[in-house]
């Protein structure tokens, strides 16, 4: 991996539609309540939205896209076969809900030398229509030696 891409900016991803069907496919995936506001209208009412809401880890959606423009940039030159995930987190300032119209910018924090592997740092800022700040995600990978 390329050190001095460190405070690269990636351009925002293209507007991701987040569908009702997705929401309910991921949330199957990662739990397992049928009564839950990631998969039950009612529930999601109940809970005050007016649709399907996301649930968290549902934002890797849209920082995978982002991160797919990292893997396929020549300066990077990341080995993508040498990579495992290190770490990931996310915050945010609402709730991702069905229907919403995301993009995604990718900025690396930081690429380290630890015991002969890289560690990359990442922070994706996921925005809404009105490019309102929705999430963001922090990623680790670890590149190995």
């Amino acid at each position: 991996m390329n050190p001095e891409i460190v405070g690269k900016h990636y351009p925002s991803t293209p507007e991701y539609l987040v569908g009702r069907e997705k929401i309910r496919e991921f949330a199957k995936a990662t739990f397992h309540s049928d009564n839950s506001p990631s998969i039950s209208m009612d529930a999601a009412k109940q809970a005050g939205f007016d649709d399907l809401i996301a649930p968290p880890t549902f934002a890797v959606v849209l920082q995978q896209q982002s991160l797919d423009l990292v893997i396929d940039d020549p300066e990077a030159d990341l080995d993508f076969s040498r990579v495992v995930h290190g770490d990931q987190g996310f915050s945010f300032q609402r709730q991702i809900v069905a229907g919403d119209l995301l993009t995604s910018q990718l900025e690396v924090e930081s690429v380290k030398q630890l015991g002969g592997n890289q560690m990359v740092a990442f922070l994706t800022k996921i925005s809404d229509e009105d490019s309102q700040l929705v999430a963001e995600a922090r990623s680790t990978l670890v590149v190995r030696g």
